[in-house]
């Protein structure tokens, strides 16, 4: 022990980080990861297709794209719903079958990886559905209003069902854990159906998962059951400890926790800007109306997308340009070549997972630091006077520098987000430059074997 203590600090947290990384949770979160790379590059895609008049919002652009490519909008909505709308179920899928092959593997134990997928979605859909405990008995939420719908328990918009979204990403991976742990305890603990060896492998491995999924169906559905009986459920749970975010969203430090939580959720594959921008929507709209009458309020209509998180979450755009320039190693240049147009439009969600950024210790640090950089010059300026007050919201898809200054009005803003984002850039180089090389070196090694 006194020896191990006698090492240098970064040899001790590179050994922890290592030991963390080779868990069986990291790693099935690695595959899960790996898993949706596809997806969200076909889904930006689309989603770029379907926000083009927003972007360049002129009359003639407008109409020609509502004579063109605008005619089949709702079509490509519907294949964005088809990726990113249902991105809880990639992800935390693929972590289920992973994380049960993980243990079939190393513990020679008589578990299906697709057993593990398929009561994973049982389980999961038993989250999904809203419930609420009225009159003495468990009733569906039913909602019918200008901005909400939710029949049946599902809550519903443009975007597919709510819950199995990116929102739905963080209890999937709860679910999808405790899944594989009872069916591992199940199994370990011989509480399944044999069938003879003559019967066919398909046949006895339906028979074999009964009385597993028979327990993970009242577990979880006794877990979903007591916390709608308490007034809540697995989804509001995590909205808990973070409602005290509405009273400090409006001051220099609460605005900085916020992009910090953001980021820091996002590392554990939670989607914190879902999550977070739920609480501080009312205030940064209220907050631009009042700066239309006078006010001077920083935090206000869509300060993130314009100034922040340039090039999707953790302030990318310049790493995605960086990636296609200047790396070495064939799996971050081959990412930038895909992620480079997405990224102009602050869709960056094939480098959180492709590079990746969920549970890497290696792109934690500039991930949450870069943002927090360019949220404090952002801040600086607008608080300063030097840049005009947010009066105007524009859309998050809309590219750097055009975003600041439609946000702002001003060509003052377009010059403040291209600094945000070189500030930004500037905390990710050193990092990014590492992770390059480290993985350069990888490939060599791979190569000469």
């Amino acid at each position: 022990m006194a020896e191990a203590s006698k090492k240098p600090l970064k040899e001790r947290i590179a050994a922890a980080a290592g030991k963390f990384a080779a868990t069986r949770f990291v790693r099935a979160i690695m595959d899960a990861g790996y898993s949706v790379i596809s997806f969200s590059i076909v889904g930006a895609f689309f989603l770029i297709l379907t926000v083009l008049p927003q972007i360049i919002n002129t009359p003639g652009f407008i109409s020609f794209y509502a004579n063109t490519i605008g005619r089949f909008s709702n079509l490509f909505q519907s294949v964005y719903n088809a990726t990113m709308g249902i991105i809880a179920l990639v992800f935390s899928g693929t972590f289920a079958y992973s994380y049960t092959k993980i243990y079939h593997d190393e513990e020679k134990i008589n578990l299906v990886p697709m057993n593990g997928l398929m009561m994973f979605l049982m389980a999961f859909f038993i989250t999904v559905a809203e419930l609420v405990w009225k009159n003495g008995r468990m009733e569906f939420v039913q909602v019918f209003s200008k901005t909400q719908m939710v029949a049946g328990g599902y809550e519903a918009n443009t975007s597919g069902i709510y819950r199995i979204g990116a929102v739905g990403i963080f209890i999937g991976l709860v679910v999808a854990w405790l899944t594989v742990q009872i069916y591992r305890y199940t199994i370990k603990h011989n509480w399944q159906i044999k069938m003879p060896a003559s019967v066919p492998s398909g046949v006895a491995n339906s028979f074999s998962a009964l009385i597993p999924a028979f327990c993970i169906a009242v577990i979880i559905a006794a877990i979903n059951a007591a916390l709608v009986m308490a007034g809540t459920d697995l989804f509001k749970l995590l909205f808990i400890p973070f409602s005290f975010i509405s009273d400090i969203a409006d001051t220099w430090w609460g605005f900085l926790i916020i992009i910090f939580l953001i980021h820091f959720l996002w590392w554990f594959g939670i989607h914190g800007a879902t999550i977070i921008s739920s609480f501080y929507t009312p205030i940064v709209l209220a907050n631009m109306v009042a700066n239309n009458h006078g006010a001077h309020h920083v935090f206000a209509g869509d300060p993130t997308n314009s100034f922040i998180t340039i090039g999707g979450s953790g302030a990318m755009l310049g790493v995605a340009i960086w990636l296609v320039i200047g790396a070495r190693s064939a799996q971050l240049k081959e990412l930038g070549k895909v992620e480079i147009v997405p990224a102009i439009f602050n869709i960056n969600e094939p480098l959180i997972f492709g590079l990746p950024i969920v549970y890497n210790i290696d792109l934690m640090i500039p991930f949450v630091c870069a943002p927090l950089a360019s949220g404090i010059v952002a801040y600086l300026g607008i608080s300063s006077h030097l840049v005009p007050k947010i009066i105007l919201q524009q859309p998050w898809p809309t590219p750097v520098g055009l975003g600041g200054f439609i946000a702002t009005a001003s060509w003052q803003g377009g010059v403040l987000a291209i600094a945000c984002a070189i500030v930004a850039f500037l905390v990710w180089y050193p990092f990014i430059k590492h992770y390059d090389n480290v993985l350069l070196k990888k490939e060599q090694a791979a190569t000469a074997e």
